[in-house]
């Protein structure tokens, strides 16, 4: 093999190499256009988004059936709007329950949907009224040694 040839198939190969790192990339960062389907637009308000991001998941039944397209704070209400953008495929009806959850011990969080037995559908552009918002690890941790601190004050 001469050296040209030698160069060409080295360039390829890198070539190839810095096109799978870059789909790798995407695929971790959410950012891949996999959806080619129609989507809609839905919002929840919610007290608490903990560690909540945009381009993050919006599951039912462990399946991603959207993803968050915009998180903002509404100054009137006090609270985080969530904009999620679900897949034309999947319709949900209006007391459909919108909680944040988190994937595992320490993973990344979600929007999960835990669908109601109501016959009307929510339409696009919808508030989902019903939500829980996200479980704060150290408000959990306060109040269970507030409680401990508070037990052994009235056995004394």
């Amino acid at each position: 093999m001469n050296r040209t040839a030698l160069d060409l198939w080295v360039g390829i190969f890198v070539a190839i190499g810095l096109a799978s790192l870059l789909f790798l990339a995407l695929k971790v960062g959410n950012l891949s256009s996999a959806h080619l389907s129609e989507t809609y637009t839905l919002q929840a308000k919610f007290d608490n988004i903990g560690g909540l991001k945009v381009r993050g998941p919006v599951k039912s039944a462990g399946v991603v059936v959207g993803r968050i397209a915009d998180i903002h704070f509404d100054p009137a209400s006090y609270e985080a709007v969530v904009t999620m953008n679900i897949d034309g495929r999947y319709v949900f009806p209006r007391d459909t329950f919108a909680a944040i959850y988190t994937a595992g011990l320490l993973g990344e969080q979600y929007v999960g949907f835990d669908v109601g037995g109501d016959e009307a559908m929510l339409k696009p552009g919808d508030t989902i009224s019903k939500t829980q918002s996200a479980v704060v690890l150290e408000k959990l941790i306060s109040q269970f040694l507030f409680s401990k601190a508070s037990e052994g004050q009235e056995t004394k």
